[in-house]
């Protein structure tokens, strides 16, 4: 119960109290509300504005992650998000997604010469089945179709979404729910539990709490006095390449190594022009680098990877992006999404845009186990509702 120096009017109750506005969030508040939970969303900034507003959409099904010839852990977690995904797209799944853009309905991986041929009988087996085919002639993306392109291309079993439209439908689902908060307070009891969010004149009492703030979820574990799980950051420095004639492109670009040489993904942009969105080794080799340094490496792959295509007159910058997770020793990828109950909280990292439902599944049978079932109302918070982010193709070429 609130103190007499709590006025009534400043507490709203609610059954749960998620603290982050990207995707993990707006997909577990969605998932939540349509169960019968009140909620309250606080994203400190804008929806979307974090993590995922960076992110390139793909909704992967792990075939990047068994680039080195073998189905690995994180390939196994992952396969089945591409279907769960579209079945939402469809109309059919646990969220009404269709009206989102679909960017490209397949990725694609290629090779710019000849494939190793232990890759090709290992995208052709029995374990990749369904998930990769060799993909030729008039079924090759436009971007390849020129007599300089000697290499192999294959279709992928996953999907390309615009993440800021996902974003805003999201927030559709939200109802109410949303409330901006620049700096969230987080009231700790004496047994080290939560005991009320604190959002300027008001007090947010929640039956639990979760945090999906990613980058964020760091500064609440300290302001909450709590050190486990801790957090860590891979970092990546993202080339953008802006130009009005931009040929669609959604691409893994296979290397030497067990990682994409190059990423790329295509975004509209709100003059009508389109962006492509770079990651991929390039990305992750270009943490030390400068921009500068950086955007001529860039140029370097480009033009000699697709050099028939014309970029003489686009524009190029960079973007850093941090992707935060639960610490894992060696700085290495965790496999999974990662929830952890924490007294009456829980903590979460989704790890990749892909695996969004799959952190709601586990915060859900989380709840579960611990019993905790709708009992409150939606209160009637009267706060200011964050807005969607502004894409970062926008921010980034003004």
């Amino acid at each position: 119960m609130p103190s007499s120096a709590e006025p009534m009017s400043n507490v709203l109750e609610t059954d749960i109290c998620i603290l982050g506005g990207g995707i993990a969030g707006l997909w577990l508040n969605a998932r939540l509300r349509d169960l019968g939970y009140s909620t309250l969303l606080v994203e400190r900034g804008a929806l979307g504005g974090g993590q995922s507003g960076k992110s390139q959409g793909i909704i992967h099904g792990g075939t990047k992650y068994a680039l080195h010839g073998k189905l690995t852990p994180a390939a196994e977690a992952i396969a089945g998000m591409p279907d769960r995904w579209r079945s939402c797209l469809d109309g059919k799944g646990e969220l009404d997604l269709q009206n989102v853009r679909l960017l490209s309905a397949h990725h694609y991986l290629w090779s710019p010469g000849s494939l190793l041929t232990n890759m090709a009988g290992f995208f052709a087996s029995k374990a990749l089945r369904g998930r990769v085919d060799l993909v030729k002639g008039a079924d090759l993306p436009k971007v390849f179709d020129n007599p300089r392109f000697k290499g192999k291309v294959y279709r992928l079993a996953e999907l390309v979404l615009d993440v800021p439209d996902v974003i805003r439908r999201l927030a559709e689902l939200a109802g109410d729910s949303l409330v901006v908060g620049s700096l969230p307070q987080v009231e700790r009891r004496p047994d080290g539990s939560i005991d009320s969010i604190g959002i300027g004149e008001h007090l947010i009492k929640a039956q639990r709490y979760v945090m999906t703030a990613g980058e964020g979820n760091e500064g609440l574990l300290q302001s909450w006095g709590v050190e486990q799980p801790a957090m860590q950051r891979r970092p990546l420095q993202m080339v953008l390449v802006k130009g009005a004639d931009l040929p669609p492109l959604y691409a893994h670009c296979l290397g030497n190594s067990p990682k994409p040489r190059l990423t790329v993904t295509t975004h509209p942009c709100a003059d009508g022009q389109w962006c492509w969105y770079l990651g991929g080794e390039l990305a992750e080799q270009g943490v030390g680098l400068t921009p500068d340094a950086l955007i001529a490496r860039a140029r370097s792959e480009l033009s000699e990877l697709l050099p028939w295509i014309d970029l003489s007159s686009c524009q190029w910058t960079t973007l850093p992006v941090n992707r935060a997770e639960p610490a894992q020793s060696g700085l290495v990828r965790p496999d999974t999404a990662y929830l952890q109950a924490v007294h009456n909280v829980l903590v979460s990292w989704p790890t990749k845009l892909a695996l969004a439902p799959d952190l709601s599944d586990q915060a859900l049978a989380e709840l579960e186990r611990q019993s905790i079932k709708p009992m409150l109302d939606q209160p009637d918070a009267q706060l200011p509702r964050p807005r969607l982010a502004t894409p970062v193709w926008d921010i980034c070429f003004p």
